[in-house]
């Protein structure tokens, strides 16, 4: 089973851990003050005006804390030292916006010792929980039962997924081989269709079949499927299976017809008024937040490379419907980088990157000028990353459903960022297209939330930075 909230869908194994974790910290702000009053924590009652909107604060922020860190990423496998090592980073990071609510509203606050025990035996029972969750999210009880109605090019799409990761979400319970069709599945991989689907699916517990056949002209089995489809088993095409279960679209299975009749692709005037509200609120915070790291590494530039050195850094970018734009970064490469006027994708240990150059793309702070990028409406917080026009007009040539990123504005941090490495070719093109075709897709404010918090996980960990 799964839920869909705002176009995005909701795994019940996360749900399940997140509300157990949620009540894991709620409960700990009680255990920690009946063991300080020496008192029975159940005689202190969850309804106790003085304790719980302590708790219910504590919990808020850790929870967010432990969302901003990937703790709740379905396709993130994490080793369990890992997993300790990111919830050490997240009490860390939710100190600070607790003891700045406690200092503004002291009603709200935890005593020292409170407060310690509280850290202690959250940390402990997170521990536990999440130990437990690793433990059993492999195993067949949460992965939706899969029927595969296809052995031929399309069906080996979903048995050559390589991630392990991508498949922790479903089961295959068998492939049926089209009636006539040929089949690329090793031998004792597929099963014949020598009864109905419907027979097949029960026979198998299957809770789905995906429709993964090669040519539907004419061999589609309309009336087994019906019948699947009205005994409660979900029917789903294959572009629409791996988009949920990989997170991205797949440019080389999808056609127009696909594009223009499914779901999503749509923007609403209330839509981007909540997503421009965002952005400028977001901003203007986020401005203010960060202005003295802004100073830093302006002062860093100016040490390294001279008084007269410049801090920013312009460069055309195509934004909004392909309109281009100048956007701004502190710079991080030698002033004659581009010398010689050709534009060159970034690469691995690049040469023309200057040291301080290195530590702000390293900490992701070369990318804060882009907050004024923001207030003017060129771009947004969350969306596709901006690329140069003479990469898009060669990329637009090669790669197909290209222009479709840019119907919504490009952003500072997006799906791709969160969920692919730093692109810096075609094919590094492509994959990242096809997250953010999923972003264009499914784009939501829920979404953009769980984006921006989960920047802090890219930051912190370094990952995709060059």
């Amino acid at each position: 089973m799964f839920f869909k909230l705002f176009n995005n869908y909701l795994r019940p194994p996360v749900l399940l851990l997140g509300l157990a974790e949620a009540g894991v910290i709620f409960g700990a702000v009680f255990a920690a003050v009946a063991l300080h009053l020496q008192q029975d924590a159940a005689g202190l009652g969850i309804s106790s005006p003085a304790i719980w909107p302590k708790a219910a604060v504590v919990t808020a922020i850790v929870f967010i804390s432990l969302l901003a860190l990937g703790l709740y990423q379905f396709h993130q496998r994490l080793y369990f030292k890992d997993a300790l090592a990111r919830l050490g980073v997240a009490f860390v990071l939710a100190s600070i916006p607790i003891a700045a609510v406690w200092y503004a509203l002291p009603e709200f606050a935890l005593g020292r010792t409170d407060a310690q025990l509280a850290v202690v035996v959250a940390f402990t029972g997170l521990t536990s929980v999440r130990l437990f969750f690793m433990r059993t999210v492999d195993e067949n009880i949460f992965r939706r039962r899969t029927l595969v109605y296809g052995t031929g090019e399309k069906a080996a799409a979903i048995h050559d997924i390589r991630r392990r990761a991508d498949r922790r979400g479903f089961q295959i319970v068998g492939s049926v081989s089209q009636r006539g069709g040929r089949s690329l599945l090793a031998a004792g991989r597929s099963l014949e269709h020598d009864k109905s689907l419907l027979d097949i699916a029960l026979e198998r517990d299957a809770g789905e079949v995906v429709v993964a056949i090669d040519d539907r002209r004419g061999a589609l089995p309309v009336d087994e499927l019906l019948a699947c489809k009205v005994r409660g088993i979900d029917v789903l095409d294959l572009v629409g299976f791996l988009e949920r279960e990989t997170g991205k679209i797949r440019i080389d299975l999808v056609n127009p017809s696909w594009m223009i009749f499914s779901s999503g692709f749509r923007i609403t005037a209330f839509r981007r008024c909540t997503k421009r509200t965002l952005d400028l609120v977001v901003s203007l915070l986020a401005l203010f937040g960060a202005f003295p790291f802004m100073l830093l590494a302006a002062l860093a530039i100016k040490l390294e490379d001279g008084l007269f050195a410049p801090v920013l850094y312009r460069q055309r970018r195509v934004g909004l419907h392909g309109e281009t734009f100048n956007v701004l970064k502190f710079r991080s490469m030698i002033e004659s980088a581009e010398a010689d006027g050709a534009a060159r994708w970034a690469e691995e240990n690049d040469a023309r990157i200057t040291k301080v150059g290195a530590v702000l793309r390293k900490l992701r702070l070369d990318e804060l000028p882009q907050i004024i990028n923001v207030l003017r409406g060129e771009m947004s917080l969350v969306g596709p990353r901006p690329e140069r026009p003479e990469f898009v007009r060669e990329l637009e040539k090669s790669i197909p459903f290209y222009p479709e990123r840019h119907t919504v504005k490009p952003g500072i941090t997006g799906w791709a960022q969160l969920r692919y490495q730093y692109g810096s070719s075609e094919h590094d093109a492509i994959e990242k297209l096809q997250y953010d075709l999923y972003y264009v897709k499914n784009h939501s404010l829920m979404l953009d939330l769980v984006i921006m918090l989960q920047t802090a996980e890219v930051v912190l960990w370094g990952k995709g930075a060059r």
